[in-house]
């Protein structure tokens, strides 16, 4: 990346008697690669993200709106857009994911709670730019991935029509309960692997330039029924009706039901499954990252549990038994979960 470290020398000092460079960082599943910027202190992370298929400038506006809330996200210290170099502060290596553990899980989650409460009342306008709806087409566009990657293209499911009923069915009733909660602001992939541990104890927030005003207890259910790793019912049950009350208490939401707003988070995390069931064999099929087919045992767990807990979800699960676990069984990325 010899174009990202020149724009880099223009920008950064190196330490007397060191030059700088590019150790590669790890990455995650968009096209964006990372950089550690050596040589100079602080440490600054460089990125480069192509433009035509990135959305850096939103990243640079959805990173002020966070760091005014008070989030911890990184500073965006210059940017390229035409290029698609980003230069940012340095959050280090350290995921929240790495430092779970029975003695940590209370006290991180708590945290982890604690900061998205600060992202939803953060504003949605910058400079003029509003942060995009979570539309019900957008909400339909990402749960048509699960029939195009996941079961036709991964696990080869021929669907009929009576499939294709079924499934949008489902869709219109999962869009239906999204679009009927308070609309706050949504991270769009809030989990374990998106939270770094900075000195201190604060987290901090990365991966966000897909931000949208959407449905209240998407991060919520992101976060708690992470598609890494899994909690016992009970726990997430009882860290979700917490965050229901502060949430109350924050003005992010009137008071409603506690069956409601289970409902609402049951049929939010359903909502997202089903589309990372479709993003995780894409990413294999298209882009070639094999990583994710792992997590995808666990994601057809979460989304065959909660489609199992409620009647109106129950064909579906039923059809999920007869139609998708016969093939996924055989598939060498379930049989080694």
């Amino acid at each position: 990346m010899d174009a990202l470290l020149q724009w880099c020398s223009k920008l950064v000092e190196p330490v007397a008697g060191r030059s700088l460079g590019l150790c590669a960082v790890a990455g995650d599943a968009s096209f964006r690669r990372y950089y550690r910027l050596a040589g100079c202190e602080p440490t600054r992370i460089a990125v480069f993200a192509p433009p035509d298929k990135e959305r850096n400038l939103e990243f640079t506006r959805i990173a002020a709106l966070l760091r005014a809330a008070g989030v911890c996200a990184p500073e965006v210290l210059a940017h390229d857009s035409a290029n698609g170099f980003l230069l940012l502060s340095d959050f280090g290596d350290t995921l929240m994911l790495g430092g779970l553990d029975e003695s940590s899980v209370e006290g991180l989650y708590a945290r982890a709670m604690d900061t998205l409460l600060h992202i939803q009342g953060a504003a949605t306008v910058c400079e003029g730019w509003q942060l995009p709806p979570y539309s019900e087409e957008l909400l339909l566009q990402e749960m048509e991935l699960f029939p195009a990657w996941y079961l036709e293209g991964l696990l080869g499911i021929a669907l009929g029509a009576q499939d294709k009923a079924l499934l949008q069915a489902l869709f219109a009733r999962l869009v239906a309960s999204a679009r009927e909660q308070p609309q706050v602001f949504v991270h769009r992939d809030y989990h374990s692997r998106n939270l770094m541990l900075l000195p201190g104890g604060a987290l901090g927030v990365i991966d966000f330039q897909d931000a949208v005003t959407g449905p209240l207890t998407y991060d919520l259910v992101s976060l708690l029924r992470d598609c890494y790793v899994e909690w016992p019912p009970a726990r997430v049950e009882a860290w979700a009706a917490s965050f229901a009350a502060r949430a109350v208490a924050a003005g992010s939401m009137q008071p409603v039901p506690a069956a409601t707003f289970r409902r609402w988070f049951d049929w939010m995390g359903l909502q997202r499954h089903i589309k990372v069931l479709g993003i995780f064999a894409r990413l294999w099929l298209r882009d070639g990252k094999p990583g994710y087919l792992g997590d995808l045992p666990l994601v057809m767990r979460y989304t065959l549990d909660v489609a199992s807990a409620y009647p109106e979800t129950a064909p579906f699960a039923a059809w999920f038994r007869e139609r998708v676990l016969p093939p996924a069984s055989g598939q060498a990325w379930y049989r080694a979960r």
